[in-house]
């Protein structure tokens, strides 16, 4: 359960604007969130919404507009590159596309010794990291020494998501940034993924944020619920009372859009 008492990362008045004039696009527009500790919470919204550059701008990989983003209760500064990595050790993110998060040139071996040399065990002995190694692989039911010298692309996607986890279970970040972590995956590895996540969150007590269009997804996982259309907070609140009571009625179309297999499917709204 997450500490009500502890907010770990706050947005204030949070603004993305790309373009300028005619061409200007606002999209993550003076939004306010509050991300617990030990919290799961879901971002949630169409594409286009701007759940993506939110995350983004949390995670550091751009600069905001306008608004601030708090972290353990300071203004976020991240100015040179060694805050930069300080602040990444204590927040990251699993994306999308596996395909594309790894460095095609690096094999699965210094994917995960990165991970090490983060946590400053850049000198500990070669035998332990290949034990921190080993452990991290069988977390998530993977064998390291069928993947050592080996390349990410030659997994599955299924596995290369599975490696990614591995790499958080290594990093112990405080904050998971999970941008749509299952979409790519088929049904059976998506529930596995899931399942792996909130294991390593009741392990350690991170705060894991899903950012996805799946509000089933949300309702199935999460403690806490914000819903944006076109860059803005339309609704937020407890998982319950914005699924089961929805309040906006971008919300309330969000959740008809879910299929539901015993009753015809109404495309109208397509």
């Amino acid at each position: 359960m997450p500490d009500e008492t502890k907010v770990c990362l706050r947005t204030s008045g949070l603004t993305k604007v790309f373009g300028v004039g005619s061409q200007k696009c606002v999209a993550v527009d003076h939004v306010d969130m509050e991300f617990y500790e030990g919290g799961v919470v879901s971002i949630v919204g169409e594409s286009g919404s701007g759940k993506t550059t939110l995350a983004k701008m949390l995670l550091g990989l751009i600069n905001p507009t306008e608004g601030d983003i708090y972290f353990e209760g300071k203004k976020r500064d991240i100015r040179t590159q060694r805050k930069k990595r300080e602040y990444w050790k204590n927040i990251q993110a699993i994306f999308q596309d596996p395909y594309s998060s790894y460095n095609t040139f690096n094999k699965i071996d210094a994917v995960l010794l990165d991970c090490i040399y983060m946590r400053g065990g850049r000198r500990l002995p070669r035998a332990k990291k290949i034990e921190m190694m080993a452990e991290a692989c069988s977390f998530v039911n993977l064998k390291f020494e069928e993947l050592t010298n080996k390349y990410p692309f030659e997994l599955s996607g299924g596995q290369m998501q599975r490696l990614m986890i591995a790499r958080i279970f290594l990093l112990k970040p405080k904050i998971l940034l999970a941008d749509e972590p299952t979409s790519m995956i088929d049904a059976c590895s998506r529930a596995t993924i899931l399942d792996m996540l909130m294991q390593l969150r009741n392990e350690i007590g991170m705060t894991v944020v899903f950012i996805t269009h799946d509000i089933g997804l949300a309702y199935y996982v999460s403690d806490i619920v914000y819903i944006m259309e076109h860059g803005k907070l339309v609704e937020s609140g407890c998982a319950d009372d914005v699924i089961l009571h929805p309040k906006e009625t971008y919300t309330r179309r969000l959740i008809s859009d879910v299929p539901k297999i015993h009753e015809v499917w109404d495309l109208s709204t397509v």
